[in-house]
């Protein structure tokens, strides 16, 4: 590596991948290379530095977005350590787009390469620069070019392989540097030693082959390059490290090194490109279209600690920002260490520079990704979108007293992973929390029952059915009381027809001659939709029209409220003769997966009485399709579970409501009777 001066401000990696690729063991050996602990801790022994949440311990998988601190050769970084699993998703969006590089962390199996197919696409649509870091190379079967290969098909950037291994399989035992042309053996523990690459001929061609290949992918964007090597002229090593630099900068290209992080063979090697590579914060900010001037810095996650209450992570990108200064128009005060994993006991911190991160607490200027100035908070420029709710579940409080305290746990759960939802459905007075998958959900309400003490109940949502009338009937009714004094009296007929689909609840007056004074008319119009809020099958009524033909009133006995009791029972006598009918909504449902799962996907969705529109290939994304489908939302419940086990766990969908369709057969009956039931148990 040539030499470079010291960065000027402090640097952030996010490290990426999937779930059980190593990404946490990374982090531990980078940290133990860089002397920041003194014995690597282990994910099964729940000792490591980051994974510190009781969920992720009890997981064992990281849970959430973990911001680590280290100098390394004089150099200060903050590492970003992200949950795998992509029901976690969104902390990884958050950790990216602040990062001023990504290490993507893959498991030497081709299978699993295909997992980074989403990873890649988000860092090339935000052109965040970042490298593949291929782990665990001391249990690899096959050939690294066979990997390479296959990871190639998930990127839509040029793979540039750094370096290959001496040996195979569990007998790696260093590897050889493409660009110094130098081979290293590698130490436990230990900075790898430096051998003679000149006796060791069988490494010798092989490395001249994929130096070649290297130098002629960086050609690819420089024409002086490629004259050269028309010309079978060897670039100088340091020309070569700058083209990788400048590449690698503006996400032309992902560098790839490979490694074996439980035995810290590699560590050091992506610790020092690393180093020489990954940009500092100004360029980082320029690249995110940030002001230039001032201080500048955005927020990247909210987090509620228990005894501290709510506490913004921040990145600062430009200026310093001390305590007692103005940011958002707002005095910043009690500024905590904001890359120290235990955040209930970081330490207090007076001033912080360009690139640092920090925790304000109770900072209430702007939510996640906001970008924050002396005087203002405003939303990113390019700050992506949540993920849409895949999985929903309704909430209660097993306790009813603790109703409101739930609503309000919610919402700042909410606002820590904003790819969670919280919504109300009036008609069935239950409140939704929706999110990623099940797993998703779980860890979700843990947090909530740790941090805010709450106990909660969990159900499947209901299912928004309808009914509708499928003939007209013309219907009679009459009430006449008399109770001494005024009694009551009123009598209409009423015409029930259906309408078309979505054509709601309408009413028409067609009285002549005054049968039913018109100051009586309302009243009708509200007896006759009181009772299509729950009809002969016991679920909303739509589609219908009343006509209102004929009538009779006494002068004396007559009023709004015998008019509006003589409607209800129209309508209580009247829809039972009208063939009621179950509707049920459907979804517009477009599913997304690798094209060697899409047969499989199709055989599950029409298992769930999915109806089949049609396939297309995905825009952008080589060897995807979009299955598009309707399919009933009673069936949705679980879909992106089923999607994910067919699609080694990349496939997702999209959805939104699309219309209402009969339900008959055993199907309705079944959703009746439920129906009848719980309303029977509401009742007792």
């Amino acid at each position: 590596m040539p030499n470079t001066p010291r960065a000027k401000s402090t640097r952030c990696v996010a490290i990426v991948g999937a779930q059980s690729s190593g990404k946490t063991t990374l982090v531990e050996s980078m940290l133990l290379a860089a002397g920041a602990i003194q014995k690597r801790g282990r994910v099964i022994d729940k000792t490591t530095v980051s994974d510190h949440s009781p969920e992720a311990r009890a997981r064992q998988m990281s849970t959430d977005l973990t911001p680590v601190r280290f100098s390394y050769l004089g150099d200060s970084w903050v590492v970003l350590d992200c949950p795998g699993a992509v029901d976690l998703v969104q902390d990884c969006y958050q950790a990216m787009m602040v990062a001023d590089a990504v290490v993507v962390v893959a498991d030497p199996d081709e299978g699993r390469m295909m997992a980074l197919a989403p990873l890649f696409r988000f860092l090339d649509d935000h052109v965040i620069p970042h490298f593949l870091f291929i782990n665990k190379m001391d249990s690899v079967t096959g050939p690294v070019r066979e990997l390479l290969a296959a990871a190639q098909r998930q990127s839509a950037r040029p793979l540039v392989l750094r370096h290959i291994p001496i040996g195979s399989g569990s007998h790696i035992t260093g590897y050889v540097d493409l660009v110094a042309e130098r081979a290293y053996h590698y130490k436990l523990d230990k900075a790898s030693e430096r051998i003679d690459l000149g006796s060791m001929t069988s490494q010798i061609s092989g490395a001249a082959g994929a130096r070649r290949e290297l130098l002629e992918k960086l050609s690819d964007f420089d024409d002086a390059l490629l004259e050269k090597l028309l010309e079978d002229i060897v670039p100088d090593k340091n020309e070569v490290y700058r083209h990788l630099t400048q590449d690698f900068a503006g996400d032309l290209i992902v560098p790839v090194l490979i490694g074996a992080a439980e035995h810290d063979h590699g560590v050091r090697r992506l610790l020092k490109a690393l180093r020489h590579e990954v940009p500092e914060a100004g360029v980082t900010a320029d690249r995110l279209d940030l002001p230039k001037t001032g201080t500048v810095a955005q927020v990247y996650k909210v987090t509620y600690a228990p005894h501290v209450g709510k506490l913004s992570l921040v990145r600062v990108w430009r200026g310093t920002l001390k305590d007692g200064d103005t940011l958002a128009g707002a005095r910043v005060a009690n500024m905590q260490e904001g890359a120290e994993p235990k955040t209930a006991k970081a330490s207090k911190v007076m001033r912080v520079g360009p690139g640092d991160v920090v925790a304000l607490s109770k900072f209430d200027a702007g939510q996640t990704g906001t970008v924050l100035t002396e005087n203002d908070a405003m939303p990113a420029k390019r700050w992506p979108k949540p993920p849409a709710p895949l999985y929903t579940v309704a909430v209660t409080a097993k306790t009813r007293k603790d109703d409101v305290k739930l609503g309000e746990a919610l919402r700042k759960v909410c606002e820590e992973d904003p790819s969670l939802a919280l919504g109300m459905v009036n008609e069935t007075s239950e409140l939704l929390l929706s999110g990623q998958g099940d797993v998703h959900l779980l860890i979700a309400l843990e947090r909530v029952r740790r941090k805010f003490d709450l106990e909660i109940d969990t159900r499947r949502p209901q299912v928004p059915y309808r009914e509708t009338i499928r003939r007209g009937v013309v219907q009679h009714a009459r009430h006449k009381r008399q109770s001494g004094g005024h009694g009551q009296f009123a009598d209409i007929k009423v015409e029930i027809n259906p309408l078309p689909r979505g054509g709601g609840i309408t009413f028409t007056d067609a009285i002549v001659g005054g049968v039913v004074p018109r100051n009586f008319i309302p009243a009708v119009e509200a007896g006759l939709r009181d009772n299509t809020g729950s009809g002969p099958l016991g679920f909303p009524v739509v589609d219908v029209n009343v006509r209102l033909f004929d009538g009779q009133y006494h002068s004396v006995d007559s009023s709004d409220q015998a008019f509006r009791t003589a409607a209800r029972i129209a309508m209580t006598e009247g829809l039972p003769q009208c063939e009621p009918v179950l509707l049920e909504p459907i979804h517009d449902v477009q599913i997304y997966v690798p094209t060697d799962f899409t047969s499989k996907v199709q055989r599950a969705v029409t298992q769930r009485r999915a109806q089949i529109l049609g396939f297309d290939a995905r825009d952008g994304w080589n060897g995807w399709e979009v299955i598009h489908v309707n399919m009933p939302a009673s069936e949705m419940q679980d879909l992106i579970t089923e999607v994910r086990s067919i699609s080694q766990g990349i496939g997702t969908f999209t959805s939104a409501f699309s219309h209402y369709q009969e339900l008959v057969g055993r199907d309705a009956d079944k959703v009746v009777q439920v129906r009848k039931q719980a309303m029977t148990e509401a009742t007792a």
